[in-house]
């Protein structure tokens, strides 16, 4: 009996070192894992195929974009956590690359996939407007002016320079400032129009606190682009200013 229960004792049980009674590593764990996770991205990509963007819900969209940055590990939790800070998709492709590294999960590769898709976006909208007649196709530019500057955190003031048949012929950034001033200078506005032969304009800045409303500034800096373009013969159409959820208009509000 001794021997047998010796034996008996010394067979340990598969997966424990009974003397540092301690787990010992399952074999082909890893293996299981990577194969769920393998299970779970094809999964996602053909309810996507299947049902299109409806089919999913942000954080899943945002998931697998981020795939690219993470050819391995999970991306849901970062893709949550980036959600919980930003607010949604806009915020989060707009967000600065140092805001975005300030939360945990993002490195470079996952910044560079999120600015990429940011870019897409902007020259899909902007495809839409340019090299037409822009005084036809309001709503598309709208819906541009929205895309490229709703969700910035800091105050940009962009010009949207327009031929004699009012086609875009070219849409430059000029100034970045801060969260509610942005510097400009009426003298360079009319010499970069000159340059680009343009006849006429649109001036477009955002307000990141959401409210469209003009300031006094922005009443003031706009009278004093006109008076300067207008020596010219050079046509302001109007000046937008971009909130989080709507536009203002000063051709349409009488400010022009």
């Amino acid at each position: 009996m001794t021997r047998a229960a010796n034996r008996f004792e010394e067979q340990h049980l598969p997966g424990f070192d009974l003397d540092r009674a301690v787990p010992v590593s399952a074999p082909g764990l890893d293996e299981l894992v990577e194969d769920h996770r393998k299970f779970h991205r094809q999964r996602l990509r053909q309810r996507f195929t299947e049902g299109g963007a409806a089919a999913v819900p942000d954080y899943e969209l945002l998931e697998m974009l981020l795939y690219r940055a993470n050819r391995r590990g999970d991306t849901k939790p970062l893709a949550k956590r980036l959600l919980k800070v930003f607010g949604d998709l806009n915020h989060i492709l707009a967000a600065p690359p140092a805001r975005l590294k300030e939360v945990q999960g993002v490195g470079d590769g996952v910044v560079f996939e999120l600015k990429l898709m940011e870019a897409v976006g902007h020259r899909m909208a902007r495809a839409r407007i340019l090299k037409k007649p822009i005084l036809t196709s309001w709503d598309a530019l709208l819906e541009y002016c929205q895309t490229a500057m709703a969700h910035r955190d800091l105050e940009q003031f962009r010009i949207l320079f327009l031929d004699r048949k009012n086609v875009l012929i070219a849409d430059e950034e000029q100034q970045t400032g801060t969260v509610d001033h942005v510097p400009v200078y009426p003298r360079e506005v009319v010499k970069r129009a000159l340059e680009l032969n343009a006849s006429a304009l649109i001036l477009v800045h955002n307000h990141p606190s959401g409210d469209p409303t003009p300031s006094g500034a922005d009443i003031d800096m706009t009278n004093a682009i006109r008076d300067v373009a207008e020596v010219l013969n050079i046509v302001i159409h109007d000046h937008l200013i971009i909130g989080k959820a709507a536009t203002l208009s000063f051709r349409s509000e009488g400010y022009l």
